[in-house]
């Protein structure tokens, strides 16, 4: 008899065992690539921002969208000048891909707008300017949208009533321009769909959450001085794999204090970065949990923390699929460990001192809706079949009509094997073996071989038979038998997926139901990355708690060091720095090239940027005092498309944003300013810089100035008095060599000692001995000769020329004009010669 072959159909794979037992089943890992592709996916993601923005009466009203989080940021109304520089500030920091604001506008709003849109050479990209009809910027409207938008993190089941007074407590209402920049920019998201470009259209944006920044007391910092300290150093990727995806830090010092093991960690950090801040309790509260991290009995549970933040994933980024339906299989995962650590980081954070804020909020504010999530997606979530079948999955005994149709499914081929057995009894005995197969959609199907008499398709009518199609040389059919499966099984591997479907659509709504605590967990969860990061940077790198003083107008530095500069050179001398009070506050500092000068500023605005964020400092001491603004003057970022030269850069985007801006608060770095032009104009210029902060007295800024215009003191171009101290790198003769002590101390460069440096360079000795004469003879007031041996080299020249011409001069040529000859070649080369 012929054998009977069974071909079922793709059933899924058995559950994971132990996942129903009480409290939560080990995050363990799951075969597969599902999960690093779904954060690769998240990190190649482009982040984008829209800026809406309205200008009024003084006031600037700021909301922006973010796509990275979903999340609407806004600024309550806050005074600006008409310059608009806390725009300017605001636009600085995120860098938004649109601008929204009214198409009637003030006319210094139009201006600031028609200069931002001009800035062909703005990186990474100019923005793009929108403007909306005013009447999309009505205050009563404005509440309307705010009112009736469709938020994720507000549950279907809240009434108007609740909702309007949960929305009061995040956004400040009474604040007009701000309300009126959030309608004005829910108008916008809306007519642009951004991020739901092809969804239908009843889908809406979705919003994730409300979170309101504030710019106060912040330290203004200019790119140019991001750039010249090396607080950010961007570079492009070396590897051709991730070109596509930009840049990669460089040396840098957040390069070197990133350690933080979540993105969203490695993200607050930069906006520390950017935000450095005077609030001295936000800077203390920082302080106290970095440092109760470096004592050494907190080393193991500073180290356990770290590797549960390490599975704090993009949690905004799967709230947004889920809100749009397009949950991932490897999500669900990813969400459970997120939320699986975020317990035991509230765990860890209850046994730790409640006295620090940080611990307090973690232990308080992962509340049980935490519990309530990981229970139900550790019961209901079967995550092994869920990668295995790239689809979402759940775990027996959860329904028992989904177990039942598993059930059945599974025990497929066995009884499809008795039915084929029972159907080739029925056929031609030139059939020699048939099955039943099972397809999704189709049903169930009677497949048998094509036999050679089967040549057209008029050959494939079986009595009795309902021919499907050909394939694989298989003939398909449907019987009586398979009609009647059809019926008394259904299409059990839909009916499954569709089960299961809604149970993750149940799923999804309870979770979004508490986004709200998923979103704190995120903003506690970073902070403590952060903090964490910074503590273990200073572990590696000594560093020292700095102390704030308000009353203290300047900084107070002992035994400093410059944080990048120490990691790569063999020996760092540590130098101190003291600007305070009424004496000292403009600091000229002079010394040969390559003595420190410059190493020297950026370590005092590197030491004073740490302490503004919040952070351990390189040095053994060091006293912040309130400083408002750090402003430099050390590189020219020279650009073919900015049109200017490295003169006019100076002048026009550092020297001069430092002379208008800085207040008596304010921390100036200057190194080498003047040398674009003409020494004694940019000598002039140097001195008369000076002597404008000087003139000002007690609200004199701090001032930092390295220079080799060593003229700045012999010629006394600058009024001795209190406020004026010079500083020089001290330095010791050794016969020809010049040793470098690379130490500050009070006293006058005597000379640059160019020539040693130019001797280091590699010039020739005849050159050097040559520079140096000529030095020597300028600042005696001698005149300048010129070489002899140089001279009569050169005289020999010219007569072996006017001799070679005589030689070829023909004499008995007739045309010979001697009168021409020898006013126009024996004359000129006799004056050579002479």
């Amino acid at each position: 008899m012929a054998s009977v072959g069974v071909i079922p159909g793709r059933t899924p794979q058995s559950p994971g065992p132990g996942a129903a037992s009480a409290g939560f089943p080990s995050p363990a890992p799951v075969p597969g690539r599902g999960e690093t592709e779904a954060e690769e996916e998240n990190e190649q993601e482009l982040a984008e921002t829209h800026l809406c923005v309205l200008w009024a009466s003084g006031h600037l009203g700021i909301a922006y969208y973010d796509t990275s989080d979903s999340t609407i940021h806004f600024m309550p109304d806050a005074p600006d000048q008409e310059s608009l520089r806390l725009l300017q500030r605001v636009l600085d920091e995120i860098n938004p891909r649109s601008i929204v604001t009214s198409a009637k506008q003030d006319e210094n709003m139009t201006r600031f707008l028609g200069k931002l849109a001009s800035q062909e050479h703005r990186e990474p990209k100019r923005p793009e300017i929108v403007f909306l009809p005013s009447v999309d910027f009505g205050l009563e409207i404005s509440k309307q949208r705010l009112l009736s938008g469709n938020y994720a993190f507000i549950p279907d089941s809240t009434t108007a009533t609740e909702k309007i007074l949960f929305l009061s407590s995040i956004i400040p209402f009474d604040c007009v321009l701000t309300v009126r920049a959030l309608g004005g920019l829910l108008k916008f998201l809306g007519r642009r769909r951004i991020g739901i470009e092809l969804e239908d259209y009843n889908v809406s944006v979705p919003i994730l959450g409300f979170k309101k920044f504030v710019l106060t007391h912040l330290v203004s910092i200019d790119q140019d001085t991001y750039s010249v300290l090396q607080i950010f150093k961007s570079e492009s990727h070396p590897s051709v794999y991730k070109v596509a995806s930009g840049l990669k830090e460089g040396l840098s010092l957040f390069g070197i204090l990133n350690r933080c093991r979540c993105k969203w960690g490695e993200k607050l950090l930069r906006l520390w970065f950017t935000r450095p801040t005077q609030d001295l309790g936000e800077l203390n509260s920082r302080l106290d949990v970095i440092q109760f991290f470096l004592l050494p009995q907190n080393l193991d549970i500073a180290q356990m923390l770290h590797r549960l933040l390490s599975h704090i994933k993009n949690v905004p980024l799967i709230l947004k699929r889920m809100k749009l339906s397009h949950t991932k299989a490897s999500d669900w995962q990813v969400l459970y460990k997120t939320v699986y650590s975020a317990l035991g980081l509230r765990d860890a954070c209850r046994s730790l001192p409640q006295s620090i804020q940080l611990f307090q909020d973690i232990a308080q504010e992962f509340s049980d809706d935490l519990h309530h999530i990981a229970s139900l997606i550790g019961k209901v979530v079967d995550f092994e079949g869920s990668l295995a079948e790239n689809r979402f999955t759940v775990l027996p005994n959860i329904d028992p009509d989904i177990d039942e149709k598993k059930r059945r499914l599974m025990g497929l081929p066995s009884f499809l094997t008795e039915v084929a057995r029972k159907e080739l009894e029925n056929l031609d005995s030139r059939i020699p073996s048939c099955s039943v197969i099972y397809i999704p959609l189709i049903g169930f199907l009677l497949s048998i071989p094509r036999l050679p008499s089967m040549a057209e398709a008029s050959d494939f009518e079986i009595e009795g038979l309902d021919f499907m199609f050909l394939s694989e040389e298989k003939l398909h059919y449907r019987s009586a038998r398979t009609k009647e499966l059809d019926v008394l099984l259904g299409d059990l591997h839909c009916d499954i997926r569709d089960q299961e479907t809604l149970l993750m659509y149940q799923l999804q709504c309870q979770v979004l139901a508490r986004a709200s605590v998923l979103t704190r967990v995120l903003d506690l969860a970073s902070r403590l990355d952060v903090l964490l990061a910074l503590a273990s940077a200073a572990r590696d790198y000594g560093y020292s708690r700095p102390r704030y003083s308000p009353q203290l107008l300047g900084v107070r530095i002992q035994n400093g060091r410059h944080p990048l500069m120490e990691l790569c050179a063999r020996t760092f001398v540590p130098n101190s720095a003291e600007c305070g009070g009424d004496r000292g506050r403009v600091k000229v500092i002079t010394g040969p090239n390559s003595s420190g000068k410059s190493i020297y500023l950026k370590q005092v605005g590197l030491i004073t940027f740490m302490a503004l964020v919040g952070s351990f400092v390189p040095a053994e001491e060091a006293e912040i005092g309130a400083v408002d603004a750090i402003f430099t003057r050390i590189h020219s970022c020279e650009s073919i498309s900015l049109g200017l030269s490295t003169f006019m850069i100076d002048l026009n985007q550092q020297v001069a944003k430092a002379v208008n801006n800085a207040t008596k608060q304010s921390l100036v770095l200057i190194d080498e300013f003047g040398k674009g032009t003409n020494t004694v104009d940019g000598l002039a210029l140097l001195a008369a810089v000076l002597r404008h902060w000087l003139a000002l007295g007690p609200v004199c800024p701090h001032i930092f100035v390295a220079t080799n215009f060593l003229s700045l003191v012999q010629l006394q171009l600058l009024p001795q008095g209190p406020l004026l101290q010079y500083l020089t790198m001290e330095t010791c003769e050794d016969g020809d060599d010049l040793v470098f002590f690379y130490q500050v101390c009070e006293g006058i460069a005597k000379a640059s000692h160019a020539s040693h440096t130019a001797a280091q360079a590699g010039l020739p000795d005849q050159l050097l001995t040559r520079g140096k004469e000529v030095s020597d003879l300028i600042r005696s007031g001698k005149p300048i000769k010129p070489v002899r041996e140089l001279l009569k080299e050169k005289q020999m020249e010219n007569c072996q020329t006017l001799v070679d011409k005589f030689l070829k001069l023909d004499l008995e040529d007739p045309d010979l004009d001697l009168d021409l000859f020898m006013s126009q070649e024996v004359l000129p080369a006799a004056s050579a010669i002479l």
